[in-house]
């Protein structure tokens, strides 16, 4: 079960987001994740458009199957999605 103390070590195709980026204030994304590499989450957006977003600069707010929205610094997930499932991250 997706959790917020375990979102990151979960799969996030399939799951509800929204984005906004630090660097270009004009991207703002509602959407489902239809895929995702190491720098890169995929996004189909309202209309059925696929959007590639990068990792980098962008803050995820993730919507979990319960309800739960859980905002994650797409810095942090700049790593292969394999690799990030089985890593440890620190707690803040």
């Amino acid at each position: 079960m997706i959790t917020s103390k375990n979102l990151v070590h979960h799969e996030f195709i399939g799951l509800n987001v929204h984005v906004t980026n630090e660097k270009n204030t004009s991207l703002k994304l509602i959407g489902t994740i239809i895929d995702e590499t190491k720098n890169t989450i995929k996004i189909e957006d309202e209309n059925n458009i696929e959007k590639i977003i990068p990792k980098e600069g962008s803050i995820f707010m993730f919507e979990l199957p319960n309800g739960e929205k859980i905002e994650i610094n797409g810095n942090i997930l700049s790593i292969r999605p394999e690799d990030r499932i089985k890593k440890r991250f620190k707690k803040i």
